[in-house]
């Protein structure tokens, strides 16, 4: 079974904790709202909030070419605005990949933040994974980052 990790890194004018808030710790809330052209859904189906050993599962939204994914939450450090979680199962994966582990570090920098992105892929025995496949995933979470960050800006009421 081979691994292909990828980090990104970002800056952006967003405070960390503002940032993690959304992205990690409401996103089942947000994202339905701000993706619902992709996002049917976020349901804990086990557990009932972000906490380590918690699994959420999304569901994807009619014409998506996806029907949900599942993800288990691995580590989570509110302090340090750290998260860590597996992609567990769903049609995401295809046939060569066996779980997704990805993890997200936003710090303070300057008046904004530093967020640092990482993904290990873990193929399936004997499977060679698809890097195009890959690069187009980490650009829809590159989007989604960004249509968050943006919603934030508008909006910076929203979990200040």
């Amino acid at each position: 079974m081979g691994v292909k990790s990828y980090s990104k890194e970002a800056t952006s004018p967003v405070a960390p904790g503002r940032l993690f808030k959304a992205m990690c710790l409401d996103s089942h809330n947000l994202f339905p709202k701000l993706f619902p052209e992709s996002i049917k859904s976020i349901e804990f189906v086990h557990g009932d909030c972000v906490v380590v050993g918690a699994v959420k599962q999304i569901n994807f939204s009619e014409g998506t070419p996806f029907k949900y994914v599942k993800h288990r939450v691995d580590e989570v450090d509110v302090e340090s605005f750290y998260y860590k979680y597996t992609i567990t199962e769903g049609d995401v994966l295809g046939e060569k990949v066996e779980y997704i582990v990805n993890d997200v570090k936003f710090v303070a920098s300057g008046s904004g933040s530093a967020c640092t992105f990482n993904s290990h892929f873990h193929a399936k025995e004997g499977a060679e994974l698809d890097e195009e496949k890959i690069k187009h995933g980490q650009e829809k979470m590159k989007a989604a980052y960004e249509k968050v960050e943006a919603y934030l800006v508008a909006n910076p009421e929203v979990y200040a």
